[in-house]
């Protein structure tokens, strides 16, 4: 089963972080991708931009509708996601416990699967 891995951080702790820290949580990711491409679990993931870069589009009155900055004026931001393939939940939620840190406050594992949401899976 392919699950989504949805990494969640301060973007102002990210700002603040030492060159120290920041090599830390490189160090820490590159070991989970070395490890999952032994196994072929991993299959994309990426990093993103700052939530004060971000676009949202709601659709308020039938009309697309553009305003500056995340959906949510949450702390936390979605930072970073991964896209992994593996057994179950369980083992999903395994990988995911290794990228929370002092970095990565909260992390959301959601299974993805290829009916957009519109039916059974």
């Amino acid at each position: 089963m392919k699950y989504m891995v949805l990494m969640y951080a301060d973007p102002a702790a990210t700002a603040a972080m030492s060159a120290d820290d920041r090599a830390d949580v490189f160090r820490r990711h590159e070991a989970l991708h070395q490890d999952l491409a032994g196994t072929g679990e991993m299959l994309n993931g990426a990093g993103l931009s700052y939530p004060n870069e971000t676009t949202t589009i709601r659709r308020p009155d039938g009309r697309p509708e553009r305003t500056d900055g995340p959906l949510t004026g949450a702390t936390e931001q979605l930072t970073a996601y991964y896209v992994i393939d593996c057994p179950d939940l369980e083992r999903a939620c395994a990988i995911a416990e290794r990228v929370v840190d002092f970095h990565v406050v909260a992390v959301e594992v959601r299974r993805i699967h290829d009916s957009f949401g519109m039916g059974e899976t």
